[in-house]
């Protein structure tokens, strides 16, 4: 058995399809386990390659049944021996039903073919493999799924499944063996499994919900003033493919309604619940708890903007120039952090979007650092990508004064200036280049070049953050066309962390 790649390559190989083709047979696929679910019975899409030959594209297991294929057979290619069969399903206006029983290990196959259909179009198979034992001695509940699975199923090669118009969010998408409701036409219960019965009962439901419009069971349970979603009503009658919560006593069930319809329309619904309220109490708790982070920084943001504001304060009554100059680098040292923060409280997670964040410090410090009638660009090469909280700072202090020790020391006397950021990140590991077309070393060595010296602050900051920080390295260099490089290795800690 010879295998290829994945789904995505698989329908590659076919350029006949077009986008609407390919897009049909992916939201067969995202939606093709309740069949598998409901039909106790392991699903196969077959696909024709160029040459004839038939390859299976993807399969899904059931998750309500021992699967029969425990082995991956994307990308297999279907025996020669089949092929026959394979092409009269293809050709099948209907279901197709193999005339021969198979034997896989111990078990007795019974193989249906589904051509799928869009558009007048005979895209592929959805072959059904059914294990004959699971079809001896069945009780009400098996009966019920099956026969609901096996109308989906029909419903292929009429082009009805998947849905075309069907409103999901996906958010939580309940599965069969969570509890399922058959509905007829008009929406009453045929029958409805012991878990939908469970979950309508944590609702608040006591009646027998057999005989009844599952319209009026769910709006029973509503009390006056609950918040009810628009597409509830859609999903408690049937009527469309639509996806909701009902929300009651405390409790919430997911819902989802999947239409059943022969040729002559709508004849009824499976709708899938479940219980939910575990997930929903666990997404509010982690909601407050991310207003509380993000509410957090928001205050050490509005503090450090405060403290900023004294230094300008004072550096503004000092008559001192030397002492005016370090209250306002102190000053921009402290806005550095702030404007950090002020990322991370517009998140609710502890990681900052590090690229949003540095270029309007980067744009901030140069704004500040240059005189009127100069002009500095700065470029950056490559992304940061998202960084955690107690990397962000040092880094953003380290670039700040690096860029900063830039405009001052290397465009002093110069209108315009550029100044490029290069980044490599792979995983924890970050390599920075800052580089710049002004001064450079020549007309810096009588101590203008005290930036590699580390006999200025701002140098000893880099130095601190960069080995201390991230225990790396920091290396001063001339640039070859003039200027000054400046070359960053570092390791990233909160993200060895949350990369765990």
């Amino acid at each position: 058995m010879e295998h290829m790649a994945d789904f995505t390559h698989i329908l590659a190989t076919r350029p006949d399809f077009n986008n609407e083709d390919r897009e049909w047979l992916h939201h067969l696929v995202a939606d093709w386990q309740v069949i598998a679910d409901l039909s106790f019975a392991d699903l196969l899409l077959v696909l024709q390659t160029g040459d004839g030959h038939y390859v299976v594209a993807e399969q899904c297991r059931p998750s309500t049944v021992m699967s029969l294929r425990s082995e991956d057979v994307v990308g297999t290619r279907i025996s020669d021996s089949l092929k026959a069969e394979f092409d009269a399903a293809m050709e099948s206006e209907y279901i197709y039903h193999s005339d021969t029983l198979r034997t896989r290990g111990r078990a007795v196959v019974c193989d249906v073919y589904a051509p799928v259909r869009h558009q007048g179009k005979t895209l592929g198979l959805v072959v059904r493999e059914t294990n004959m034992a699971t079809r001896e001695s069945n009780g009400r509940y098996e009966s019920e799924s099956i026969d609901a699975g096996k109308e989906l199923f029909e419903m292929i090669p009429r082009g009805q499944f998947p849905y075309v118009d069907s409103v999901l969010n996906q958010r939580h998408n309940a599965r069969v063996s969570d509890g399922f409701i058959i509905l007829s036409a008009d929406g009453i219960v045929g029958y409805a499994s012991p878990n939908a019965i469970s979950c309508f009962r944590r609702l608040g439901s006591i009646d027998t919900m057999q005989g009844r419009y599952l319209s009026e069971i769910g709006t029973s349970l509503i009390r006056e003033n609950d918040p009810v979603p628009e597409s509830l009503p859609l999903v408690l009658s049937g009527k469309a493919a639509v996806d909701s919560e009902l929300d009651a006593s405390r409790s919430a069930v997911s819902i989802r309604s999947l239409p059943l319809s022969d040729e002559h329309g709508r004849t009824g619904a499976v709708v899938l619940c479940r219980d939910v309220t575990e997930l929903r109490r666990r997404e509010q708790e982690l909601q407050t708890k991310d207003a509380t982070i993000s509410e957090i920084h928001h205050r050490v943001k509005n503090n450090l903007q405060a403290v900023s504001a004294l230094l300008r304060l004072q550096a503004r009554r000092t008559k001192l120039p030397e002492v005016r100059k370090e209250l306002e680098e102190a000053q921009r040292r402290v806005q550095t952090i702030a404007v950090v923060h002020e990322g991370l409280s517009q998140t609710a997670d502890e990681v900052v979007d590090f690229d949003k964040v540095i270029s309007s410090l980067l744009k901030m410090s140069v704004d500040l650092a240059t005189t009127q009638d100069q002009h500095i660009h700065i470029t950056f090469m490559g992304k940061f990508g998202m960084m955690p909280a107690q990397d962000a700072t040092p880094l953003s202090l380290v670039l700040t004064e690096l860029v900063n020790n830039a405009v001052e020391h290397g465009f002093e006397g110069r209108e315009e200036g550029n100044i490029t950021i290069s980044v490599g990140r792979g995983g924890n590991n970050l390599s920075v280049v800052v580089e710049d077309d002004g001064n450079g070393y020549s007309s810096e060595s009588s101590g203008g070049f005290a930036r590699s010296s580390g006999s200025g602050l701002g140098t000893q900051i880099i130095n601190t953050f960069v080995t201390n920080d991230f225990g790396g390295s920091v290396r001063w260099e001339p640039r070859r066309e003039g200027g000054t490089r400046v070359v960053l290795n570092m390791k990233l800690r909160a993200a060895q962390e949350s990369a765990a």
